[in-house]
């Protein structure tokens, strides 16, 4: 059974409902396991000298809170994102920090930026969902000053990524209702898989510079909570609460023993195989 192509409403839909509430319950073990991606982005503001900046897809924050920090009173660090439960989120950590971040609860597709605010965009794994990714794109060029520089950050294909497809290859014998990958899909988690691709989006939404390159960054989380973590998120996790106890039990045994190969330890690591997508905004 093949994935439909998901709509604005569905993305908007799954992301205010189970899967955006559990992402707000597993923020701490999130941002720890993708870390790595937060210090390169906020490498590449400090380094593009960047005093704006706005973070698409922000989910609870993080990256929009470290960036706000490196940029200090002067800067204006604005993060947004469809989740509504990641938001609030997001605003409630800001709060206990007294960080000086903004967050929008809306689709940055269609979201009515003040044109050319901002001198930096980037994103961890949020610009992979727009279901007309090419309107997101203008959209976002129109929020950029003249010569302004994007970096997102975005999964390679499945294939390159095992351990993000762990889970359900070894669930799918359990679990006939479970959602098959299809490795071409326009949106989702591997929708930027070829780069060829990437950069006719971005060419024909009027970027320019485009720069994509390949990285590979080693990830860990504590392996104490790799059950969480197996059933709280992605296809499986929320598969799981809706099946009964017998077959949740049955599921989480197989599928805790595919993830063995990367447990070392008190550690689980892998490595994630991604995309460093850059771009610019053409000068006025």
């Amino acid at each position: 059974m093949a994935v439909a192509h998901p709509t604005e409403d569905e993305q908007s839909k799954l992301w205010n409902g189970p899967a955006g509430h559990a992402w707000v319950d597993e923020q701490a073990l999130l941002d720890q396991m993708f870390q790595p991606f937060e210090d390169l982005l906020v490498e590449a503001v400090a380094a593009g000298a960047a005093s704006h900046v706005l973070d698409i897809g922000c989910g609870t924050g993080s990256t929009t809170l470290a960036v706000a920090r490196r940029l200090g009173a002067k800067g204006r660090s604005v993060g947004i994102d469809l989740s509504e439960p990641m938001i609030t989120a997001a605003r409630a950590r800001a709060a206990r920090e007294t960080t000086p971040a903004s967050f929008l609860r809306d689709s940055a597709q269609t979201h009515a930026f003040e044109p050319a605010s901002f001198d930096m965009l980037i994103s961890r794994f949020g610009v992979m969902f727009f279901d007309d990714p090419v309107q997101a794109f203008v959209n976002l060029r129109r929020a950029a000053k003249p010569d302004a520089a994007c970096r997102f950050i975005a999964w390679r294909s499945a294939a390159d990524n095992p351990f993000m497809t762990t889970a359900e290859r070894a669930a799918a014998p359990l679990l006939p209702n479970l959602p098959v990958r299809r490795p071409d899909a326009p949106t989702g988690q591997f929708a930027f898989a070829d780069p060829r691709r990437v950069s006719a989006l971005l060419s024909q939404s009027g970027w320019a510079e485009i720069d994509i390159q390949p990285i590979d960054v080693a990830c860990t989380l504590p392996a104490s909570e790799l059950v969480r973590y197996l059933t709280r998120l992605g296809p499986v996790g929320l598969i799981l609460q809706q099946v009964d106890d017998r077959t949740r039990a049955q599921v989480l045994e197989t599928v805790r023993a595919a993830f063995e190969p990367y447990v070392h330890g008190a550690d689980v690591r892998f490595s994630a195989a991604c995309w460093s997508i850059g771009a610019r905004a053409p000068r006025a």
